[in-house]
C-alpha cells in the first residue's frame, strides 16, 4: 500500500491551529486557578494520542505539576474500531495515592477506555481524580463519564491530527481534521 499525504485523507479542517491553541491556553488558565493550592498535581497522559495536548497544556499551567504516562487501549494495533475489551499496555510509574490526578486525554468516544482507566486509578486512592479531554464525542458515549474539562465537543466524525492518528500516521499535524469518507475505500 502506498502511503498517501494527509491531504489525500482530509475532508475538512475541523479545528484549526489557532483555535486549538487558544482553547488550550484557556484550559491552562482555568486549571491553574482550580489547582492553585494543590502541591501534588499529577498530569496523567493517556498515550499515544494525548501527548501533544499534554505538552501544550502543561506549558500553560502556572502551578507546579508532575507528568506521567499510561497506555490503555480498546483498539488493536492499526485498528480503526474498538474491540470493546480494554487493556493497560503501559502503567504509570508514579504512586497516585494522595495526589491530585488530572487525566489528560485526546478524545473521548464510547468511554470504555477512560471508564476502565478511571476505575483503575480510583482503586489507587488519589486525593482527587478529574478528567480533561481535548475532544468529546458525547453522541458516541456508551459509558457514563463525568468530563471535568473539555476542549471541544465534536460531532461523530472520524478525526485525525494533533495527536490523533490515522493508522499511526499524521499525529504531528497542528490541526484536527476530518477524514474524507471515501478516502479509506481507496486502500
Amino acid at each position: 500500500m502506498k502511503v498517501q499525504t494527509y491531504e489525500h485523507y482530509l475532508d475538512e479542517i475541523l479545528i484549526d491551529e489557532d483555535r486549538l491553541q487558544a482553547r488550550i491556553a484557556e484550559l491552562g488558565k482555568q486549571l491553574s486557578e482550580d489547582y492553585a493550592d494543590c502541591p501534588d498535581l499529577l498530569l496523567l497522559c493517556i498515550l499515544k494520542g494525548g501527548v501533544m495536548f499534554l505538552t501544550d497544556l502543561s506549558r500553560h499551567l502556572d502551578v507546579p505539576h508532575m507528568i506521567d504516562f499510561m497506555a490503555a487501549s480498546s483498539y488493536g494495533v492499526g485498528a480503526r474500531h474498538s474491540s470493546g475489551s480494554v487493556r493497560i499496555d503501559m502503567d504509570l510509574q508514579t504512586d497516585v495515592r494522595g495526589k491530585h490526578v488530572l487525566v489528560v486525554e485526546d478524545i473521548i468516544d464510547s468511554g470504555h477506555t477512560l471508564g476502565f482507566v478511571l476505575k483503575t486509578l480510583r482503586n489507587r486512592e488519589p486525593a482527587s481524580l478529574k478528567l480533561c479531554a481535548l475532544l468529546n464525542k458525547q453522541s458516541r458515549r456508551e459509558i457514563e463519564l463525568e468530563v471535568d474539562y473539555i476542549g471541544f465537543d465534536i460531532e461523530n466524525k472520524f478525526v485525525f491530527g494533533y495527536g490523533l492518528d490515522l493508522d499511526e500516521r499524521f499525529r504531528n499535524l497542528p490541526f484536527v481534521g476530518v477524514v474524507r469518507p471515501d478516502a479509506l475505500l481507496d486502500e
